[in-house]
């Protein structure tokens, strides 16, 4: 039986999610309630996928359905369990938890907001269908005040999980049913996938409530800044901002106001926005004069300085806090330019060249469930090892680790996760930029992110990638016109069809290990050749986005032997020599080691539970190739 319930794509078109993907934020108008914690949780039989739907299990508490354990939230809910049956668990899981809501929220806006749910997520409020959504790694909010007792009552929240991926999800799966009915039992089935890494499932991320005025509140910013050039260290910044205010009557409004601020709360400019009758967005800006600019590590100090723009705005109207009602936010930004052209791309005027890593969201246990002391590890590890930036591969990672690349300066390749796509119909591409829509909007005022990805190793030779990719980019550049653009590509460069359209060539090449294996001798050549027949195809700047050979940690061996330490310390070396041959060139844009930490991948007979390519172990500890690439990172930087 398969293992999507068939009215999901009525509840899909019926349920809209709240608009706007700020950041929850407290504020002297806005209270915010944290949902993590142990929820209940179940999987549906197997051979029964949809009996919760039938059986109205959100139409009561979760317990009543049979037995439930406790499920940490926010977490993968696969290696909590000693149950293989949970672990490889294909379809429809359930979760649910009681709250109480403050009384004091009977005349506020509230909002149910979730990080991260992988893949679709169906969600109830005391029974009452509250919204849905489709699609991991993406923040989804939904208005739940009507939904919620607000009296003092008890409320309770259910969701359900579903983590199939077929041809027409992002990313992109396979359902095989095995009909051999001597070798399977009726209705077996096998999930497969068009990528490498394990395909972890549940609430990833925070789930959170928050109120905002009713009568008027602040829905989106939307942040881009400049500065005055040659004026010297500190010179005049100019920060645009445009203000989605929504209005849900027709009160008058004083005017508000946006004001600058720096990272202890000093107020270092001040404007008014003035919000008319017939109008929900306004555009304006506001100057900082002696500013500091936000840097990348290594290229300037200080490293991350991050500013706030605060917005406030006011309606006449009384709120039950007695006084005008108000809504007031706060929108952490940096004053930095990205430009590119057929050579290089800048930051801050300056050529930038990306010395990083690509990574995962993987972590032992919590899989790829939100972990504030792996963000800080890995922030700390980067740092150590003289990189000035990674990839989000491939899918987008959680906002608290994008917090910390703003103030630490670490420059992010922000990825969607459309992952070695095929076949490119219209449903595909209306979801792929649905994703790219929700990314930018959650993203866009982030100064640590300089380039979008659309996309890892897509079947770009299929005739149809080609117009596909550049109606994806067409429509994340008309979203964001401040950011450079790219789809990372694996095919051969005289057979790929959707680097035309890109601003950035970004390539994966693995030279002595999935071809010529254990042939270091050739990398060098192989890959400078490579590079320059990407530059004469395209003619565009270049950056290899992936290269890296795999180790067993503690497997040593003289002369080196695959899938020994040594060996990956010894291809990487022979990856920088070709390296250090191209940075000649001024095109030659960066280097990106995969992988950042081993990582976990599905169940086969070619890797032993991990993917081996990181220079860290899975649990962060250094192999020999993390200090032979710290040597060489530490000398690049100015």
């Amino acid at each position: 039986m398969a293992p999507r319930f068939t009215l999901l794509l009525l509840l899909l078109s019926v349920c809209r999610p709240a608009v706007g993907l700020l950041y929850p934020r407290a504020s002297e108008s806005r209270d915010l309630v944290s949902l993590d914690g142990m929820w209940k949780f179940r999987v549906s039989p197997p051979s029964d996928p949809d009996v919760g739907f039938r059986d109205r299990w959100y139409s009561r508490r979760l317990e009543a359905s049979g037995d439930v354990i406790d499920m940490p939230v926010p977490c993968s809910f696969n290696d909590i369990t000693t149950e293989r049956a949970v672990r490889d668990y294909v379809g429809w899981a359930w979760y649910d938890r009681g709250l109480y809501v403050p009384s004091a929220w009977k005349d506020r806006r509230v909002v149910l907001r979730f990080g991260s749910v992988n893949y679709i997520a169906v969600v109830w409020v005391n029974g009452e269908v509250a919204g849905s959504h489709e699609g991991g790694h993406l923040p989804f909010e939904l208005e739940v005040g009507t939904l919620l007792d607000l009296s003092g009552g008890f409320n309770w929240v259910t969701v359900a999980v579903n983590n199939t991926l077929d041809l027409e999800t992002i990313p992109q799966g396979h359902i095989t049913f095995k009909t051999d009915e001597e070798r399977y039992p009726p209705g077996y089935f096998e999930q497969t996938y068009n990528f490498e890494y394990f395909h972890y499932a549940g609430i990833h991320r925070s789930v959170q409530l928050y109120t905002t005025p009713r009568t008027v509140f602040i829905n989106d910013i939307f942040i881009t800044t400049n500065f005055s050039a040659g004026t010297g260290p500190q010179p005049t910044a100019f920060v645009s901002y445009e203000v989605d205010v929504v209005r849900t009557d027709d009160k008058l409004y004083e005017p508000g106001l946006v004001r600058v601020l720096d990272g202890l709360g000093g107020v270092v400019a001040t404007t008014v926005l003035v919000l008319l009758p017939e109008h929900g967005r306004v555009r304006g800006m506001v100057t900082i004069p002696n500013a500091t600019l936000w840097w990348p590590v290594g290229m300037g100090e200080p490293a991350g300085h991050l500013y706030s723009l605060e917005v406030v705005q006011m309606t006449r109207q009384r709120g039950i806090r007695g006084a005008d009602e108000l809504d007031v936010y706060r929108e952490p930004f940096g004053v930095r330019t990205v430009a590119w052209d057929a050579d290089r791309l800048y930051v801050n005027e300056q050529p930038f060249y990306f010395r990083g890593f690509g990574k995962h969201e993987d972590a032992n246990i919590v899989g790829r469930g939100l972990s504030l002391p792996l963000i800080a590890r890995d922030i700390n590890l980067l740092l150590w090892s003289g990189a000035n930036s990674f990839r989000t591969s491939h899918y987008p990672y959680a906002e608290e680790l994008l917090d910390r690349t703003d103030a630490a300066g670490i420059v992010v390749i922000d990825e969607s996760p459309a992952i070695g796509l095929e076949g490119f119909g219209p449903t595909l591409l209306a979801k792929h930029q649905r994703v790219m829509t929700e990314l930018v909007g959650r993203d866009k005022n982030r100064p640590s992110v300089v380039v979008w990805s659309l996309g890892n190793e897509p079947q770009s030779d299929q005739k149809a990638a080609g117009p596909y990719f550049q109606t994806v980019y067409n429509h994340t550049r008309a979203l964001d016109p401040t950011r450079a653009i790219t789809t990372v590509v694996s095919v051969a460069h005289d057979a790929d069809l959707a680097s035309a359209s890109m601003d950035v060539i970004c390539i994966n090449r693995y030279f002595a290990w999935y071809q010529d294996s254990g042939r270091t001798e050739l990398i060098e050549r192989q890959i400078v050749a490579e590079a320059l027949a990407w530059r004469r195809t395209f003619g565009k700047p270049l950056i290899v986005s992936e290269y890296g050979a795999g180790s067993v940690a503690g497997l040593r061996d003289l002369p080196a032997f695959i899938w020994t330490e040594d060996y990956q310390a010894e291809f990487l070396r022979q990856y920088f020599r070709g390296f250090d041959r191209l940075r000649a060139s001024p095109w030659f844009a960066g280097e990106m080691v995969w992988n950042f930490a081993d990582f976990a991948v599905p169940q086969e007979y070619i890797r032993p539970q991990f993917c081996s390519k990181g220079v860290f172990t899975r649990d962060r500890k250094p192999k020999l190739a993390a200090y032979v690439l710290r040597e060489r990172y530490m000398a690049m930087v100015p």
